[in-house]
């Protein structure tokens, strides 16, 4: 038996402990917000967050967690109210194919709490083990930024509303 919390909310999983994060969140709990791409950690699109890290899902047992909180996509809005960092993804287009954003999303998440307001330079660095196959990777810094400043009070660089608004949940 493993005790892993999520989202908040604690869970005892009867899985074998060598089983990846992302199989227990997906098969389990039926949280589907994170993806499974490549599963050799590297494309991202199953990245998640435990403790204040972002981590890579598909690689991490769940043995490994420990008492670490893990929080996923879910955990930060829903489709009909998603999070600011979730809101800047939407206004500035973030997502075209959307299977990556998942993983975008909660790896800026990471770096937000860590640094509010970051330079293109920080998020670049922090956003490269992500992989956007589609190639929308500056608007993703866009977002990131867009956050950001948001988050701190200056302003945002206004994007288009609405085509991305349900890839992002």
């Amino acid at each position: 038996m493993i005790t892993l919390t999520v989202n908040g909310v604690p869970h005892t999983l009867d899985i074998d402990p060598s089983t990846p994060l992302l199989y227990a969140l997906r098969n389990q709990l039926q949280l589907n917000g994170a993806k499974y791409g490549c599963g050799l950690g590297q494309c991202g699109s199953c990245t998640v967050i435990v403790g204040d890290q972002p981590v890579f899902s598909c690689l991490l047992p769940v043995a490994a967690v420990g008492e670490r909180p893990v929080r996923t996509i879910e955990s930060l809005g829903t489709q009909e109210n998603p999070g600011p960092l979730q809101r800047a993804f939407i206004d500035q287009q973030s997502a075209q194919c959307g299977y990556c954003i998942a993983g975008m999303v909660m790896r800026a998440q990471a770096l937000l709490e860590r640094v509010p307001s970051p330079s293109d330079e920080e998020i670049r660095v922090h956003m490269q083990p992500n992989l956007c196959r589609c190639g929308t990777h500056m608007r993703i810094i866009a977002a990131v930024r867009e956050a950001g400043r948001a988050a701190a009070g200056t302003g945002t660089e206004s994007g288009t509303a609405g085509a991305a608004a349900g890839a992002s949940s």
